[in-house]
């Protein structure tokens, strides 16, 4: 899987967005299916167009955990979005993730100038749930 840092390079290489939205498509293609068990209403994503499920796994209890993510959609354009937001997110301190703005991030991808309304409300609530799930972690 690509680093957050990976994906940005890459997308300043790709003038056009056709080349950029066949790069996203790779990317969910390169992200690991989940099992079919894991594809349950406790891990679905409130809010996105297409069926999206989100698991968060802690690396450690600590004050501060590190924390790891999977994901999956029924959409192959929405695995590779899916696939960038893990990127921003995944093996980072629950602190580092609560204070991350990936929306920001998107926007210098151009992504949000680039998606339907419908998916950028989509990108909108994985963001809000895996910052909800961080923030949950770090302790008071």
């Amino acid at each position: 899987m690509a680093s957050i840092d990976q994906i940005i390079d890459d997308f300043a290489f790709l003038d056009e967005w056709e080349d950029r939205y066949q790069y996203i498509t790779e990317l969910g293609k390169l992200l690991p299916d989940l099992a079919e068990s894991e594809k349950v209403d406790e891990n679905k994503v409130q809010g996105c167009m297409s069926q999206v499920w989100v698991i968060s796994h802690v690396e450690d209890d600590g004050a501060d955990p590190v924390m790891t993510f999977e994901g999956d959609s029924d959409s192959q354009i929405v695995r590779g979005l899916v696939a960038i937001v893990l990127a921003v997110y995944s093996g980072k301190r629950a602190s580092e993730i609560t204070s991350t703005d990936a929306i920001e991030i998107f926007n210098r991808l151009g992504l949000m100038d680039h998606l339907i309304s419908k998916r950028t409300n989509g990108l909108r609530s994985m963001v809000k749930r895996i910052q909800n799930e961080a923030s949950m972690r770090v302790a008071a």
